[in-house]
């Protein structure tokens, strides 16, 4: 079986911005679910991963990652396959209806 080469994930600059108003306990949930879900097939829709409907999403991402408890926490990202690269450039908080950006509800 021939493995899967694998993407470089890349955080945007504005994501520290965005993970410090998540409590601490979930930063290594973030980082850990980040790498095992957007490593190998970052482009490929499952339950939790998926293309957004309404395009651009938040910062310009085109696809999200729904994880954590109860699904709670998002992470909106943009996948270049020619170069294989994985952008992070959000990561927020779902409150019900409600998607909180760095402490702040972002309405798109």
């Amino acid at each position: 079986m021939r493995r899967r080469a694998k993407y470089t994930v890349v955080y945007a600059r504005d994501i520290y911005e965005h993970i410090d108003t998540i409590g601490r306990r979930y930063h290594r949930l973030i980082k850990k679910t980040i790498e095992e879900q957007l490593n190998i097939t970052p482009d490929r829709q499952t339950r939790n991963r998926k293309p957004l409907e309404e395009l651009p999403g938040p910062f310009g991402s085109t696809w999200e990652l729904r994880f954590g408890p109860n699904n709670r926490f998002r992470v909106f990202y943009e996948v270049a396959a020619e170069n294989r690269t994985v952008w992070i450039l959000a990561i927020g908080i779902k409150d019900k209806n409600r998607l909180l950006i760095a402490g702040e509800e972002f309405i798109p």
